[in-house]
């Protein structure tokens, strides 16, 4: 199926601890369990993003956009279920209802516009607004006014967004 939506989620480990290689190691199915007590808790996951966006910008990719990857879980978006089957999953290293950095946004911002070159996506959401109720990230501290304005700069006008980004 042909990538039509970018899914923006929000990921620490342990959570509110950023930098370091546990979400990297998470997201290749090489996290030790009993590296941290938190880790217990999601023993045996396995989950995966396309890309990574770190505290200080830098992107990571962990899966070809031509691939699914599972960042979405039981998901529902226009009517569609199982949105790994179109989209494409951003993780932002932060916490979701905590701010992100400058750095962050201009790294998505960079990104999508890159996406939006070679895929139709037509609308950018949070993990929260195809799984509510089940997932709140990247939540209240994500700014999607900036992400549409910023996007706008590259003429990225015609996506939807989540309600909240009006």
């Amino acid at each position: 199926m042909p990538v039509s939506l970018l899914v923006v989620h929000s990921i620490s480990l342990p959570p509110g601890e950023y930098g370091g290689d546990a979400i990297e190691r998470l997201f290749t199915n090489r996290l030790d369990w009993a590296a941290h007590p938190y880790f217990e808790t999601i023993r045996g996951i396995e989950v995966s993003a396309h890309f990574l966006i770190r505290r200080d910008g830098e992107v990571v990719q962990f899966v070809s956009c031509d691939r699914r990857a599972w960042h979405a879980g039981r998901s529902r978006w226009r009517g569609r279920e199982d949105c790994n089957d179109f989209s494409v999953g951003v993780e932002l290293e932060g916490l979701e209802g905590q701010a992100f950095e400058a750095t962050q946004y201009a790294a998505l911002v960079s990104l999508a516009a890159g996406l939006a070159r070679r895929y139709p996506i037509d609308a950018v959401v949070g993990h929260e607004h195809v799984a509510p109720g089940r997932k709140a990230d990247p939540g209240a501290g994500f700014d999607w006014s900036t992400l549409r304005a910023r996007l706008a700069q590259f003429d990225i006008t015609d996506w939807d967004f989540p309600d909240s980004a009006t």
